[in-house]
């Protein structure tokens, strides 16, 4: 039963912080939590292999970092159990009034341990959906059965991070509507605001022409982004173009990130013939310099809650073009804002590249209008705004309902 306090203590548990939204947004609230009115600390898994660890981030702006590294994402039963007991004595020993959630392990895990630990409000964010196109049948309808669980029996709250995540949740039984709160993710956005002046570094570090046009995908190098999509489309972007032949040799194709799938798609990019044509750069940081550079931003995601990287993309003013799958449609206007094609299909992707490839006021104009979408709105200050005025909503709601008691 909660009184009223001075500070609002909150344990995060988020499963592992591997390069990718999830990461960014738990250490962006973390450190935007003002210290006078909160004291949060996070908790966190190890990253698996082949992903990039982005645990560099929250510990470069000195957050209270605790470390189970049993709350992996690929450990096995008993490495659970072990987890399972580790968040436990570290909830009874911390004794938060929150504990908020991330990712499915840390929902799963550390939602019980909570509960176990008679925590008084329990929140769980969910950053994608894993009920399509992650997993076959069977693990899919496993996980689907452990998240209703947690979201009608464990969790007090559940946070969607956009209006069409909320509806599925909602359609798959995993909460009701009423349990479920919609705030969106927030990024760094300024640092994309103003990039011109880093315009043609990039191309100068690959030792390309200024005039050579840039079409790129950011993101994991992981199955469900569909990376093969995008090489399909990019033979077909070449194959129209063919007979343009300086038009051909001043398209080059990026794929930034790393994972699990590189050396297979470079392999699959020698299968295609269009191994000369794509670029391949690892994991960066920088992305401020390739942004600047890109014509052309490309999604081809088969799923997606919110996607990170179109959100930096139009922030930096760039045409992009995305599937239409998962939060999507909520970040990118078809026509307006960007251009949406179905998933799993490189044709309509490389018509949209070639649309815009064609026409440079078409991707002045989309990028203009990206950047109105999504700046603000997705910017970290209003993620932190709209974290706080939550939590301190709910410590007022449930101090109410303790005194009414």
């Amino acid at each position: 039963m909660l009184v009223l306090v001075d500070k609002i203590k909150i344990l995060r548990v988020i499963t592992r912080l591997n390069i990718g939204g999830p990461a960014q947004h738990v250490t962006f609230i973390e450190e935007g939590l003002d210290k006078g009115s909160f004291e949060s600390k996070l908790v966190f898994g190890a990253v698996d292999n082949n992903e990039g660890d982005m645990s560099f981030l929250a510990r470069e702006r000195g957050l209270y970092l605790i470390e189970i590294p049993e709350l992996s994402n690929q450990s096995g039963l008993i490495a659970n159990l072990i987890a399972l007991f580790k968040l436990y004595r570290v909830t009874k020993k911390e004794k938060p009034h929150i504990v908020h959630l991330h990712l499915l392990k840390a929902r799963i895990l550390g939602g019980l341990a909570a509960k176990l630990a008679g925590v008084p409000i329990i929140i769980e964010t969910f950053h994608g959906n894993l009920f399509r196109e992650y997993y076959g049948f069977l693990k899919t309808s496993i996980i689907l059965i452990l998240e209703k669980f947690v979201g009608n029996f464990v969790a007090d709250w559940i946070i969607a991070i956009s209006p069409s995540q909320k509806e599925e949740l909602v359609q798959n039984g995993v909460a009701n509507a009423d349990k479920i709160r919609v705030i969106n993710i927030g990024l760094e956005l300024e640092r994309f605001l103003n990039i011109r002046d880093k315009s043609g570094e990039f191309k100068n570090e690959l030792g390309l022409r200024d005039n050579v046009l840039l079409v790129g995908i950011v993101g994991r190098l992981v199955p469900i982004k569909g990376h093969t999509y995008f090489l399909e489309a990019a033979k077909e972007v070449l194959e129209v173009i063919k007979d343009l032949s300086p038009i051909r040799s001043g398209i080059r194709f990026l794929v930034v990130g790393d994972g699990e799938l590189r050396r297979e798609l470079e392999e699959y990019c020698k299968e295609l013939g269009i191994g000369d044509f794509v670029i391949f750069t690892g994991w960066r940081v920088d992305l401020e310099r390739i942004y600047t550079d890109m014509d052309v931003v490309v999604l081809s995601s088969l799923n997606e809650g919110t996607p990170v990287s179109i959100i930096e993309a139009m922030a930096s003013e760039k045409a992009v073009v995305a599937t239409r799958v998962g939060g999507v449609p909520d970040v990118v206007e078809d026509g307006v804002s960007g251009l949406l094609v179905s998933p799993k299909d490189p044709k309509a992707l490389a018509q949209a590249i070639i649309r815009l490839l064609n026409d440079p006021e078409l991707r002045a104009v989309l990028g203009r209008e990206g950047r109105k979408r999504v700046y603000p709105k997705y910017d970290v200050r209003t993620l932190v705004k709209n974290m706080k005025d939550f939590y301190h909503d709910l410590i007022e709601k449930n101090t109410q309902g303790s005194n009414s008691s």
